[in-house]
């Protein structure tokens, strides 16, 4: 019961790492409130897990409003998961349409600017919190053409050091967790097609050879979450089976 009595969101929460992070917290005693443009997967996972779900779309700010709004509301909040993320699937550089990189941009960072804009006056009044950023190992190690994904991906890695160094005064820790790719809804999306040849290929760059699982996710977000990790900040944190030695 490391997270006991504490209060978390997980943006993205309806499937995938989300899900696997949010299902780990609960088991952990932690309450849970599901954050997904998908209400309905959500809320499945919140009616699973004894939590709460809400619909966001965290590219929007009004949208990151609301939800902040209404989760503070109802009670402090005491760790944030930045988990939701979308890709553009695998292209040349300059082939990727605007729409697309606006896209990637929106979610995968501008949301971080959004939710911190939205939660951490709460936690600088309250002298505490943790955030945690879903970044990948393409923001380490990149692949060929994901190259903007890539991008957003080191984005976020560096987001998470500057708000660390930032926000550790006020007794905030923000640290990242960069899993390799895993059984998720964004897989296809990220090999371009889904064939046994192509997954073979993939899992031949992972020294352990598998893919990352939501449970994976889950447990390394609940320690860098959890109290027990109290002096770590401005970490990213591979969780991805070698990938990136």
């Amino acid at each position: 019961m490391r997270l006991a009595g504490k209060t978390a969101i997980v943006t993205g929460g309806g499937s995938g790492f989300g899900a696997g992070i949010a299902r780990k917290f609960a088991a952990e005693g932690c309450h849970v409130i599901v954050a997904d443009l998908n209400i309905d997967g959500a809320q499945h996972i919140a009616d699973e897990i004894g939590g709460r779900a809400l619909t966001c779309d965290v590219s929007d700010g009004a949208s990151v409003n609301y939800m902040a709004k209404s989760v503070l509301g109802a009670g402090p909040l005491d760790i944030l998961v930045n988990n939701a993320g979308i890709t553009h699937l695998p292209s040349a550089m300059e082939d990727v349409s605007e729409e697309d990189f606006d896209r990637v941009f929106a979610v995968n960072m501008k949301s971080v600017y959004l939710t911190a804009r939205a939660f951490v006056p709460h936690f600088k009044e309250r002298k505490r919190g943790a955030i945690l950023n879903v970044a990948s190992t393409a923001g380490v190690s990149p692949r060929p053409r994901l190259n903007w994904y890539n991008a957003s991906k080191g984005w976020m890695i560096t987001a998470t050091k500057t708000m660390a160094v930032e926000l550790a005064p006020d007794g905030i820790r923000v640290n990242a967790i960069n899993p390799v790719a895993g059984e998720t809804p964004l897989l296809k999306s990220f090999m371009g097609e889904d064939t046994p040849e192509i997954r073979a290929k993939f899992l031949s760059t992972i020294p352990l050879g598998r893919f990352s699982t939501p449970e994976d996710m889950g447990n390394a977000a609940c320690f860098l979450c959890s109290d027990e990790a109290s002096m770590i900040t401005g970490v990213a944190m591979e969780v991805d089976g070698g990938r990136c030695i």
